[in-house]
């Protein structure tokens, strides 16, 4: 095979004719016997064999394979409905077999988790093998793989994960980027850690999968390269808003109403902006379906919000009997996720998204002339696309950078293991911001995950091996010092898998809020979260009762509690891996609840607040922002159980939804000063609460703590969680002054005095 990637660009073949053995290598679509499992071919082989060649991808079917045997890199570009994602991994994994996967097997990256479960189990049914065998996929907390899998489907994150055990990624011969488009951090980074890999790996192969508009950018990026352009499928019929609408939330609902009463065939894809308004959506939809007539048969509103792990929803079809009509509801991601889906004959596209930029901000944005052109693809020609903007207006060329708009805090703890000392080694595509690459370092510096040269330390390898974020991921290696490791477990869980409230059904918001109730603990909405996952395994563990059941009396989501107790199993093999205590459970004593939040602030201490006038209103330190607790808390207007405490640690704060914080609990400011690292309370922005907090330091101990701020760490030297770096060696690293100043995260436009 050739070791280049700079080849001349290969021969096109034309349609007609057949990809030459001896230029290319053989596939077994004319034998009998099926050369992954030796067995005989299926009728239905056949069959889907028919459906496959007449995708769009199938006529470029021999130029990609000779692209693929010359060259390291090749670039696929196509839009939604050409099969790029089922055909080119197939031909792949037959490239690897010609070479009896001596450098390896394939492996197929997505951005979400049910493209990935939806994608294998269509190849495994097209390459008529058992699915978990020759074809399988890996998403977190579930691998179906063998030592038989020649081809897998996992996430870009997953992909990241298994760096860490094998840099090189020496176990695949051809790793495909698929939807590189949609510029996730974990794509962006496998983009930029690939490059330097082929350097390393003359054999393996690379192939990424984009939409046209991105194809420029990666061609500048790799070089000369091949690509390879599919062709684009009829859109549907479009139809523009004829003026700006600004209310496009409600026009979208009247539209879905519209269309399910001309009783025209076909599901429904909203795209809106937020996962706030597809909930809210889902509510209003399932009320107003039940006013409508029998004879137009049933509206099913369906959530399908990609970027929330945990969840698969299936997309079915019902035939026969009274056809029932699916609305699904997603935000701007994930446009390729309806490739299964053949009753998609509507689509209406609101135009804008949050971005949530950093501090979990939520302001509008326009999607771009990329997404918005997949969007009208997928319909198909007979379909329709309402596109509640005017045709004039001007949209962005290119999806967002989520590597501009996120934390980025765990892609450098990720990059620091993976040893690439100030990044140098990564070629981004489009580089993180400085702003945010000085603001992630700040923040594993406040963490005590890095050394005094700026490398991991001792405590920051441990956090990387734990798949948290590293905030969290320090709260619960601080548990182990403070004895309530099985606490933490749970709590870690719980806000990482998805939302355990189910929204209630119109007019029963009162009666879910009763139900919820009786969970809240006196200690706050993180003591509650246990309270809930302690009710929901007592229940599992009743022979005559079902859980399920348990769930939707108390208007909790059954999957998303399941999903939390498979994440709290996870983790507990995690630290029995690492070799890390796991304490005995004793939730419920004092000693335990002051346990629970010093493990808390051991990794939340950037995220304090206290009510400055009695009201509620909480002015967060570090931001300077005032913000209010959210109306579902324990402490919230619609609980109101619960006196609002003066101090409090809190799990997320956005801007949208009137300003609010969520999952809060209370702590006390001597609490903070005992753990919080001293040298980032110093660097924290002038305020009366930091007067407040200031004046609770004795003179003695003030002075004392000052000539040791650049080493405190707010835990005993000796333990696992004592390490720090000096703000003056933090600088140096990033190449700026000591004299410098190392702002904390500040946001003019919405800043507020105390």
């Amino acid at each position: 095979m050739s070791e280049g990637n700079n080849s001349a660009e290969p021969d096109v073949h034309p349609e007609s004719e057949e990809c030459p053995v001896e230029d290319s290598f053989a596939f077994g679509e004319d034998l009998e016997l099926n050369q992954f499992d030796g067995l005989p071919f299926s009728s239905r082989y056949y069959k889907l064999l028919e459906e496959r060649k007449t995708l769009p991808v199938w006529k470029v079917k021999c130029e990609f394979e000779d692209a693929l045997l010359h060259n390291q890199m090749v670039i696929v570009s196509g839009t939604a409905r050409t099969g790029r994602s089922t055909q080119v991994p197939q031909w792949c994994a037959e490239f690897c077999l010609s070479a009896q996967y001596q450098h390896g097997t394939v492996v197929c990256t997505q951005t979400y988790q049910r493209q990935a479960v939806d994608l294998a189990l269509r190849v495994a049914d097209e390459m008529d093998v058992n699915i978990g065998h020759e074809v399988g996929y890996a998403i977190p907390l579930e691998t179906c793989c063998s030592s038989d899998t020649v081809l897998s489907y996992c996430t870009d994150e997953m992909l990241l994960r298994e760096m860490m055990s094998d840099p090189f990624l020496e176990h695949y011969g051809v790793i495909i980027i698929d939807q590189a488009h949609e510029r996730t951090v974990s794509t962006d980074l496998l983009l930029g850690l690939l490059k330097d890999i082929l350097l390393h790996r003359p054999e393996l192969r690379v192939v990424v999968l984009a939409v046209p508009p991105m194809t420029n950018k990666l061609l500048h990026h790799y070089g000369n390269i091949p690509l390879i352009s599919l062709e684009v499928s009829c859109p549907a019929e479009v139809v523009h808003s004829n003026s700006a609408n600004e209310d496009y939330f409600y026009s979208a609902l009247r539209l879905v109403l519209e269309i399910h009463r001309t009783k025209t065939a076909g599901d429904v894809v909203v795209f809106l902006a937020s996962a706030e308004e597809v909930h809210c959506a889902k509510s209003i939809l399932t009320r107003e379906g039940t006013r409508l007539g029998v004879d137009l048969g049933q509206m099913v509103p369906v959530v399908l919000c990609p970027g929330q792990g945990g969840q698969l929803p299936v997309l079915t079809e019902q035939p026969g009997s009274k056809k029932s009509r699916t609305v699904f509801l997603s935000t701007q991601q994930g446009e390729d996720m309806w490739w299964a889906s053949e009753q998609v004959k509507f689509v209406i596209d609101a135009g804008v998204y949050n971005p949530r930029i950093r501090a979990n901000s939520e302001v509008l944005q326009p999607i771009s002339q990329c997404q918005a052109d997949i969007r009208k693809q997928l319909p198909g020609p007979t379909g329709k696309c309402f596109c509640l903007y005017s045709e004039e207006r001007k949209l962005p060329a290119e999806n967002s950078l989520k590597i501009l708009e996120s934390n980025i805090t765990p892609t450098v703890l990720f990059l620091k293991r993976m040893e690439i000392a100030g990044l140098g080694q990564c070629d981004f595509i489009d580089r993180p911001d400085p702003e945010g690459l000085m603001q992630a370092l700040e923040e594993l510096d406040y963490l005590a995950a890095l050394d005094d040269d700026g490398n991991l330390s001792e405590i920051g390898i441990i956090m990387s091996e734990i798949p948290l974020d590293p905030q969290m991921a320090k709260a619960l290696l601080a548990s182990c010092e403070f004895d309530c490791v099985s606490e933490m477990l749970t709590i870690a869980a719980m806000l990482t898998a998805p939302s355990c409230f189910l929204e209630p059904p119109a007019g029963m918001t009162h009666e879910a809020v009763q139900c919820h109730r009786k969970f809240q603990h006196p200690e706050g909405d993180h003591f509650t979260l246990i309270n809930i996952y302690s009710a929901f395994k007592q229940n599992q563990r009743e022979q005559y009762l079902s859980a399920e059941k348990w769930c939707r009396d108390y208007f909790l989501d059954y999957s998303a509690l399941k999903t939390a107790d498979n994440i709290r199993s996870e983790l507990t093999d995690t630290l029995n891996r690492i070799e890390l205590p796991i304490s005995e459970p004793s939730f419920g004593t004092k000693t335990n609840s002051l346990n629970v939040r010093r493990a808390l602030l051991a990794g939340f201490f950037m995220q304090i607040a206290r009510d400055v006038d009695g009201s509620g209103n909480y002015f967060i330190l570090t931001h300077k922002h005032m913000a209010q607790v959210h109306p579902l808390s324990s402490y919230g207007a619609q609980s109101h159980k619960l006196r609002l405490p003066e101090w409090v640690v809190f799990h997320e704060h956005t801007l949208s939804e009137n300003n609010c914080m969520r999952t809060v609990s209370e702590i006390s400011p001597q609490e903070f000063l005992q753990i919080a690292p001293l040298y980032y309370f110093y660097n924290l922005p002038p305020s009366e609460s930091k007067d407040i907090l200031q004046d609770m330091l004795d003179p003695v101990g003030s002075t004392k703590r000052k000539d040791e701020k650049q080493k405190a760490n707010g835990i005993s030297s000796d333990s696992i969680l004592s390490a720090g770096i000096s703000i003056t060696v933090l600088k140096g690293f990033m190449g700026t002054s000591s004299n410098d100043h190392l702002p904390l995260r500040q946001e003019s436009a919405s800043s507020w005095t105390e």
